[in-house]
């Protein structure tokens, strides 16, 4: 049996490192986490149920909750901001040059 190694990421940026994602991978799973992020907030705030999150959205409870939960397996960006819209919220989206592409 191979001893697993325990890792502490403490932002988004560290846990792409510590996965190994490429740069495309690392930006779309800091997309979602960024999504992700917001979304949460809003339940809080709002004092939510999951299955209102679920109605509005056209999503399940047990899906809402398991995303809630951080589980972003098999979730499209696509889901998140239409879970967001839902909720009465627009996703701006920018893009910037990163200097080393160039």
């Amino acid at each position: 049996m191979t001893p697993t190694k325990t890792t502490i990421a403490k932002t988004p940026e560290a846990l792409a490192r510590a996965l190994d994602l490429n740069g495309a991978e690392s930006q779309e799973w800091q997309v979602q986490f960024t999504l992700l992020k917001r979304l949460r907030k809003i339940v809080t705030d709002e004092a939510l149920t999951h299955a209102e999150v679920a109605r509005r959205g056209g999503s399940s409870r047990t899906r809402v909750t398991s995303i809630l939960n951080g589980n972003l397996d098999n979730v499209s960006s696509d889901l998140l901001i239409r879970l967001l819209s839902s909720l009465g919220y627009r996703v701006r989206v920018s893009v910037s040059r990163i200097d080393s592409a160039a």
